[in-house]
């Protein structure tokens, strides 16, 4: 498709948000009608989620009740104090939080196995026990290690958390995230590092994390990266590129078209919205990114 055809696209698309921008944020979705009757269901191809830290204006409350509004049934990147809010509004966890240390400090270095092993060990019983399936993990950071260090560091405390999310149908989902901007010598930084590591742990209960904005700095090729390695990916987040802004025509890649690439692997799992709204009514901009993700 053409620039002037993509962007004509996208301003159609922008032109449904017209009702929401006028009325701001919030308000935009306070009355069962405007949920109920405004907007043309989505297709149900693709199962979306959004992230909270993008939204930290509105309350955990306030973001569930929204994005119901939306279409949306998951909120991601929550743990177990959130999840009686979820579950009070009827919305699931795709992917639960909470049993790492930070970024940086992760299953690449085993001065930090002790403590996520105790932390993974508690946290993965009560993720089945609240009927939820991904967790995330990191590597954390490189620290001058060469790759194969890393993935060794990574197989000796993942192994046998591995085998308890086994136990517990629970898959422990490393995140792909960018060295080059956002997380400076992070390790898991590329596709193939991930599905190296997926590789050796040789378990359904590790798969990735693809965040597109991520990997789309780090090496591109996104389309062929999502068909060659699906079967290693149990979720995904969106971001604009630069600066991980709306999913429209500023930024360099056509989400529709990447949407498309990961109804076409079978993919079943979710797809979260994980840009940072640059627009003053950050809720328009979400529907928006909806729209143009329903495939």
């Amino acid at each position: 498709m053409g620039n002037q055809n993509r962007r004509s696209v996208i301003k159609n698309m922008l032109a449904g948000t017209a009702a929401i921008t006028a009325s701001g944020m919030l308000s935009s979705f306070t009355t069962s009608e405007k949920r109920d009757g405004q907007f043309a269901p989505l297709k149900g191809n693709i199962n979306h989620s959004v992230s909270p830290w993008c939204y930290s204006e509105l309350t955990l409350d306030q973001l569930c009740e929204t994005s119901k509004g939306l279409g949306i049934t998951g909120i991601d990147l929550c743990g177990p104090k959130d999840w009686p809010t979820l579950q009070k509004h009827g919305m699931y966890s795709p992917m639960c939080n909470g049993a790492e240390i930070n970024l940086t400090d992760g299953f690449g270095d085993t001065q930090f196995h002790a403590t996520l092993q105790k932390s993974y060990t508690d946290m993965i019983p009560l993720v089945e026990k609240n009927g939820y399936k991904n967790l995330i993990c990191f590597s954390g950071s490189r620290r001058g290690k060469d790759n194969e260090t890393g993935w060794n560091n990574c197989v000796t405390g993942l192994k046998p958390l591995v085998a308890l999310a086994e136990k517990h149908n629970v898959v422990l989902c490393m995140e792909l995230l960018n060295s080059k901007i956002d997380h400076k010598d992070y390790q898991c930084n590329n596709v193939e590092w991930g599905v190296e590591l997926c590789k050796r742990l040789n378990s359904n209960s590790f798969k990735l994390l693809f965040d597109i904005y991520h990997m789309q700095i780090m090496e591109g090729d996104i389309i062929r990266n999502i068909t060659d390695y699906h079967q290693y990916i149990a979720h995904f987040h969106t971001g604009g590129i630069p600066g991980r802004h709306e999913i429209d025509d500023t930024q360099e890649l056509y989400y529709p078209a990447v949407m498309k690439a990961i109804v076409a692997t079978g993919f079943k799992g979710y797809v979260g919205q994980e840009f940072v709204p640059k627009r003053p009514d950050k809720i328009a901009s979400l529907r928006q990114a909806i729209q143009l993700c329903d495939v």
